[in-house]
């Protein structure tokens, strides 16, 4: 079998995948996340640059060993997006571990961004792959991203244009932040969305927005309210939770009467949420992947390095 190896170094997890070559289906995916001290919200980009390098080695070995094949492609992403000056020095571990591998077999090297690894891990999720040749709608929401993006064909597979975005609190930092002071070790969006289920209450606040775009940080300020006023934990929870669906329902139906009806999809590690998922898809139409390409994963990297080899 002939694959394309994909190779993601995030800030929080260190991920390879292959794709076979003939069919683009995911033969194998890898991921590990970073260690994250207990109480801490983050890690440190020279910390996360250590880790990374160090498990790469491993990860790889063990992908090789679990399956038998011969390389056509490496691709790795190199950026969190395509923003000009987008940057984060976790990346090159994985971009000098990937040219190394291409150098040495004379392979082609195809860099992409981390974001567009989420987009092609949710269209493969999803079964919409061939949706690369049409325009449609990508929100992108992590602890590091909260982005709607108009997404249109191009000669690097898809280009994806911000169409809203929060202006300051992302949506995976706020679910973080929030589960730490619940308790719970960072990063915390599984624990946040299984107590979220045991409340049996509704909340109906969003964002303040301007224009598509919006402001998320009134929801961490009012949470920590709750908090403080001793509230019940599975209902602030839920109040997060309620109040990230309710802000990107909002902006879903205003992309909606901008743009027209095009195919919506939803991204990113938040988006595993089951309450979120279940909610906007039903209200929307829109798409979720599977909380395997949810998550930070190389999956979509790898698919990348397939669309362009194949192209």
């Amino acid at each position: 079998m002939k694959c394309v190896l994909g190779i993601d170094t995030s800030n929080y997890t260190t991920s390879v995948a292959l794709v076979d070559a003939s069919n683009g289906k995911v033969v194998l995916s890898l991921k590990k996340l970073l260690p994250i001290k207990k109480g801490e919200r983050g890690i440190r980009q020279s910390d996360a640059v250590f880790h990374h390098t160090v498990a790469l080695p491993e990860m790889i070995s063990r992908a090789f060993d679990k399956c038998k094949c011969e390389l056509v492609a490496v691709a790795v992403s190199n950026k969190p997006c395509s923003k000009e000056g987008s940057y984060m020095p976790c990346f090159l571990a994985g971009v000098s571990v990937a040219r190394s591998i291409a150098a040495a077999l004379s392979l082609p090297l195809y860099k992409t961004t981390h974001q567009k690894g989420h987009i092609l891990a949710c269209l493969y999720s999803c079964r919409s792959l061939d949706t690369v040749n049409k325009d449609f709608i990508c929100y992108h929401i992590s602890g590091g991203t909260t982005q709607a993006l108009l997404v249109r064909p191009d000669e690097s597979v898809i280009k994806a244009q911000v169409v809203a975005e929060s202006l300051d609190l992302k949506a995976g930092q706020a679910v973080d932040r929030i589960g730490v002071k619940l308790g719970f070790d960072f990063p915390a969006g599984k624990y946040v969305d299984a107590l979220a289920c045991k409340s049996e209450k509704a909340f109906k606040k969003a964002a303040s927005f301007k224009d598509e775009n919006f402001s998320l940080s009134g929801m961490e300020n009012l949470a920590l309210k709750m908090i403080a006023d001793g509230e019940n934990r599975e209902d602030v929870a839920k109040f997060v939770i309620d109040y990230i669906a309710n802000t990107l329902e909002k902006s879903a139906f205003a992309l909606k009467e901008k743009y027209g009806v095009l195919p919506l999809f939803f991204a990113g590690g938040v988006m595993s949420n089951s309450i979120i998922s279940k909610r906007l898809s039903e209200s929307l139409n829109a798409y979720f992947s599977e909380p395997e390409y949810s998550s930070d994963n190389a999956s979509g990297v790898a698919i990348y390095g397939y669309l362009k080899w194949r192209a």
